[in-house]
């Protein structure tokens, strides 16, 4: 009795309020004190050394003394092939709920079953205590697969066993693939996903290769590539596609390009990546920095590649800034993501520029002629930047925009290449986001027809919740029962969508400096 006395003295738990009753919550009741435990609303990912799967958190007050965790058990009941898991983990740290600085709790296991017990020593301090079963994956894991988990009990050294209440409700975890991780190949942040899909079915990734920290232009950045060709399942070593080097004899830290934008002309599958390239004014931030004119010592430069053999090799930078930046604008770029090929054949990619007040204006540049030259449209809207473009199925094309004034994205549709915008019935009302790039695309489905997939942070303020949504009816409602959020955590928030075939679509998308993919079939969401 002493000890359970004292045990109800020195375990309570923080509630968590969940924003989705799909999401697992296991409450765990002894003598009238709470500790909690649950399953994250994250992707366990291939090439990922720690996957948080199970999330425990015991709050311990001052009168607590001498309470240690001694074996923890857990169920793999769920999972659709245990053969999928190379190794299980549980991992422990102390007020901060941070998996990639925690400490292991005992010895990795190999080959589990679906029930186990996993044994340690951790004392638990006075305040918040946080454990973690850690999966890592087989590196052929199949992606349509899901990982399941739950803790069964927790011992403590007194002989105690805390045994968990569960409720019905709860979800198991998507299998991903972490294509680009933080300091892999020498590089400290990688950002600003792009993702496209070759005629031949190859999926072609494009994002910034930020070598030495995770700020924006201008540092030394180049635009990495990465290329698949199993729908996403494995990815080849990484390429630098765009790298301006030392040009004018300045450094690369002087020379950066990024913010990617992919496009894969369907009539010969020549694949184009546009970068907005910074050349001077080191350790300042190119969106102040860029001013009026044309030549790169003045003004950011408008920067393309091309590859005409599905990604392998890729062409000198082809500068086409004087082609279609006004002398007067501070800035013209892309907007970063993808581009899209029209009906017509009509290569069309998004943009922003800055006028000659600084005010920024979302658009689209386009070329008639498969990329030989290029024209530019008119401002869509003052203060929108970061924008996503599709053809809808009258031919008018909609431009889908990131608001500075935040809350919710912008929504403006043009008949004609952007000469002139009309606002869209749904603009600043039904898609709501934290002020950040999102991505939209169109899948033909042989069904239902023209279907409209969105995704960006389904928030209004901070980046979390990275959440796909569905259109049926050209974008005029966004059903909640067709939504799959994909992420729940903190992240930088950018992502970009591709049809894979005809019954996926892919999505790339930033954690904190890394990139991770995931497949999904599109009845998930229908």
């Amino acid at each position: 009795m002493k000890n359970r006395n004292k045990l109800a003295i020195a375990i309570g738990i923080i509630l968590c309020v969940f924003t989705s009753c799909e999401k697992q919550k296991e409450v765990f009741v002894v003598n009238g004190g709470l500790f909690e435990s649950r399953q994250p609303l994250v992707p366990v990912l291939i090439l990922k050394e720690k996957n948080k799967v199970v999330q425990m958190k015991l709050n311990v007050p001052e009168k607590a003394k001498d309470i240690e965790v001694v074996v923890i058990e857990f169920n793999l009941k769920g999972t659709s092939e245990l053969k999928d898991i190379a190794s299980l983990d549980v991992y422990y740290a102390y007020k901060k709920a941070d998996l990639n600085t925690a400490s292991k709790f005992s010895e990795t296991i190999k080959a589990p079953k679906e029930s186990f017990k996993i044994t340690g020593n951790q004392i638990l301090q006075t305040g918040d205590n946080y454990f973690w079963l850690s999966v890592k994956l087989k590196e052929n894991a199949n992606m349509a697969h899901k990982i399941d988990a739950y803790c069964v009990s927790i011992q403590l050294s007194n002989g105690e066993v805390l045994s968990p209440k569960l409720e019905k409700t709860k979800r198991a975890q998507r299998i991903g693939v972490a294509v680009r991780q933080h300091k892999q190949d020498n590089v400290v942040t990688y950002r600003i996903p792009g993702l496209a899909t070759t005629n031949k079915g190859t999926l072609i990734g494009v994002y910034d290769n930020r070598y030495k920290q995770g700020a924006d232009l201008q540092g030394d950045i180049d635009v990495g590539m990465s290329r698949s060709t199993d729908g996403g399942a494995t990815w080849e070593s990484m390429k630098p596609i765009m790298d301006m080097g030392t040009y004018g004899g300045k450094g690369q830290d002087e020379n950066g390009i990024g913010d990617p934008s992919v496009l894969v002309d369907r009539t010969n599958n020549t694949i184009w990546v546009a970068g907005v390239w910074a050349h001077g004014h080191p350790g300042k931030r190119n969106w102040w920095a860029s001013k009026q004119g044309i030549e790169p010592e003045k003004t950011s430069q408008f920067v393309l590649v091309k590859s005409e053999d599905d990604g392998l090799t890729w062409s000198n930078p082809i500068n086409i800034t004087s082609q279609i930046k006004n002398k007067d604008w501070f800035l013209l770029l892309q907007g970063p993501g993808k581009g899209i090929t029209l009906k017509d054949g009509t290569l069309v990619f998004p943009a922003q520029y800055k006028d000659e007040n600084e005010m920024p204006h979302a658009t689209i540049i386009y070329s008639k002629d498969h990329g030989v030259t290029w024209e530019i449209g008119s401002g869509a809207k003052s203060n929108t930047t970061e924008a996503q473009v599709v053809e809808l199925q009258d031919g008018s094309l909609m431009l889908n925009m990131r608001d500075n004034r935040g809350g919710a994205r912008s929504v403006y549709t043009t008949k004609n290449l952007g000469k002139t915008w009309e606002v869209h019935e749904t603009s600043r009302k039904a898609l709501i986001e934290p002020v950040c790039m999102a991505s939209l695309i169109s899948f033909d489905h042989p069904e239902k027809g023209q279907i409209l997939f969105f995704s960006n942070p389904n928030t209004t303020k901070g980046r979390t919740n990275i959440t796909i949504k569905t259109s049926f009816d050209q974008v005029k409602t966004w059903p909640v029962k067709n939504q799959l959020e994909l992420y729940e955590d903190a992240c930088a928030g950018y992502s970009c969508m591709t049809k894979i075939d005809e019954n996926h679509i892919g999505i790339l998308y930033e954690g904190y400096s890394e990139l991770y993919f995931e497949k999904i079939n599109i009845n998930e969401l229908f």
